[in-house]
């Protein structure tokens, strides 16, 4: 969800119930556009980070401490000066707009009582802090914005402050019911549109999660609005601002099936009914939590980009040489044809006139009579020797070729798994294994620098626990595949792989018993979701006891062979199984 005022009045719930009347111990400028406060309130210290970044605005409570630059800046150096032991008094939102004032209290240097407001604006692009005296005059902010930059407001030194209306847009807070309808259902757009666009500090998604929860399409116009539809448009409007007034907050991160955060939210979202919700005590929880998690997911998609780049290109050409082979490989079908000519010719070419371009002959294999070309300038023993050699040249590639297709399938299967390992990859060190593998088998060239393995956690196979309580491991590339297979797993551990695709192997940790229909089939969605079929509506799944699972000669890590197995046929969601996080 967008850092909007909802978002906002949450925080600022938050910071009331912890730092009013707290006074503030220690201020830090870490980057040019971010600040951290050091808040002692109630024998308790709170670390506030206030960040103005243009791509990445945030405000929220932190345990982690970050590195101040040497020589503060002459913003941090403006707030020391003034505020650096003052007394936050109180913390307040004009309207439901994206602005936070801190009001702080502080002695000057002749000891008289003064009154300081530090404004925090989170408005994408345009956020600022904003330092202001008792005539909410401008003292400084850590972004300078001239005319020359915004047409619409100078933030400097002298002016005064105030929040610019770019848009003309209705307090949601105060808003009437007969107001609404004027404002918001007049508007000749679609529902949701019209509600974000009349309304201060509500983003689409939460003009979303309104409509969605009075069971209106946000797409549709709001011409196509019956009474009773806009009735309950905005009833279902004033009940979530009614929570936001009384600030009744349920801060929640709502997850997909692969684990990735796709959403937050001050309050329950229902338009994701079925995803994974986590609650949380405070936003600010949700806040480090989600922006962290994203940050990683990004971060690993970047680092894995180049080896998928790799692992692509190796594919492309081996499915393309797949193709020339198995096309030479039809090609060699006529040397059982050559190898007839040969034999029929040596057996009735004795009485052929010189210089004949064909003859026919019956063709005791298969009892009918077939026409045989003939080099007009060759005898007939000369033909059947060129049949022969024919027939032998075709023999000799079609051996070649049966190894050589072999060896490129293995290829493409083994370069199928590392593509499904890295479409799983989760952290810095998973890839790492993967980089790994690739090098062994060539992909990536090996330097001297290779050899000298960094430090780093060991990536470990994902973990999950069955709803009878049995432990599931899921191994996330085909080192882990094979370490949990064949090092981890014993004898009476039941083994799960995706039939005839790449995917993950999956154990299940038996302790000797016999396993419940639920976990064989909860193992099974886990082997159809870490598997390259795992967006289809149905996997067939393999499973096997480990002790009848075999890793031939020479093979590649990951591959195995098995004789006899079960199958089951299940939809690849792993929604409800819980993973265990380590």
């Amino acid at each position: 969800m967008a850092f909007d005022g909802i978002t906002i009045a949450n925080i600022v719930k938050e910071l009331n119930n912890t730092i009013v009347g707290g006074k503030i111990n220690k201020i830090a400028q870490p980057e040019a556009d971010e600040l951290l406060l050091t808040i002692k309130n109630n024998r308790t210290q709170y670390r506030l980070l206030i960040s103005a970044s243009a791509s990445l605005p945030l405000i929220y409570f932190t345990e982690k401490n970050k590195p101040s630059p040497l020589t503060a800046p002459n913003f941090c150096m403006l707030l020391r000066k003034h505020i650096g032991s003052g007394k936050i008094t109180a913390v307040t939102q004009p309207g439901l707009e994206r602005v936070i004032e801190l009001k702080i209290e502080h002695l000057n240097e002749l000891g008289d009582l003064c009154h300081k407001t530090l404004v925090v604006e989170i408005m994408g692009k345009h956020s600022n802090i904003i330092f202001l005296n008792e005539e909410r005059m401008i003292l400084d902010s850590i972004k300078h914005v001239s005319l020359n930059m915004s047409s619409v407001r100078e933030v400097l030194p002298g002016r005064d402050y105030f929040i610019p209306q770019t848009q003309e847009k209705q307090n949601p807070l105060t808003i009437t019911e007969k107001e609404f309808y004027q404002i918001v259902c007049e508007k000749p757009m679609p529902v949701a549109k019209a509600i974000y666009t009349s309304l201060t500090g509500l983003s689409p998604a939460a003009a979303e999660e309104i409509c969605s929860r009075s069971s209106i399409d946000g797409s549709e116009p709001t011409a196509s609005l019956s009474e009773e539809a806009r009735v309950h448009l905005y009833h279902t409007f004033a009940r979530m601002m009614e929570d936001v007034t009384n600030g009744d907050f349920s801060p929640n991160i709502v997850y997909n099936e692969e684990g990735e955060p796709v959403e937050y939210a001050a309050f329950l979202l229902c338009k994701y009914d079925g995803f994974t919700v986590k609650k949380f005590q405070t936003i600010s929880e949700v806040l480090e939590l989600y922006y962290a998690q994203k940050n990683q997911i990004t971060r690993i998609r970047q680092k894995s980009a180049d080896l998928r780049r790799i692992v692509q290109t190796a594919l492309d050409r081996n499915r393309k040489k797949f193709d020339l082979q198995s096309k030479q490989m039809r090609d060699t079908t006529k040397m059982d044809k050559y190898k007839v000519y040969g034999e029929l010719i040596n057996t009735y070419g004795y009485n052929l006139e010189e210089g004949c371009k064909s003859f026919q002959a019956l063709n005791y294999y298969t009892n009918e009579e077939i026409t045989i070309p003939l080099d007009a300038t060759m005898t007939p023993q000369e033909n059947a020797k060129k049949y022969f050699e024919r027939y032998n040249k075709l023999k000799r590639t079609a051996q070649a070729l049966e190894e050589q297709i072999a060896d490129t399938e293995s290829e493409i299967l083994h370069l199928e798994s590392i593509q499904a390992a890295l479409d799983i990859a989760r952290q810095e060190n998973d890839l790492s294994q993967i980089k790994e593998e690739l090098t062994e088998y060539g992909y990536i060239k090996k330097h001297a620098s290779n050899n000298k393995k960094k430090m780093q956690s060991k990536s470990k196979p994902l973990h999950y626990i069955s709803s009878d309580g049995y432990h599931i491991y899921v191994g996330k590339n085909n080192y882990q595949n094979e370490e949990l297979t064949f090092k981890f797993a014993t004898g009476n551990d039941w083994w799960f792989h995706a039939k005839k695709m790449a995917g993950s192997h999956v154990i299940v940790k038996s302790n000797n018993e016999e396993l419940p229909d639920r976990t064989f089939e909860e193992a099974g969605r886990l082997a159809g979701y870490y598997s390259s079929g795992r967006t289809a509506p149905k996997v067939e799944i393999d499973y096997i006891q480990k002790k009848h699972v075999k890793k031939p000669n020479g093979s590649k890590p990951g591959f195995v062979v098995y004789y006899t197995n079960y199958s089951l046929i299940i939809e690849p969601d792993i929604s409800g199984i819980q993973l265990v996080e380590e």
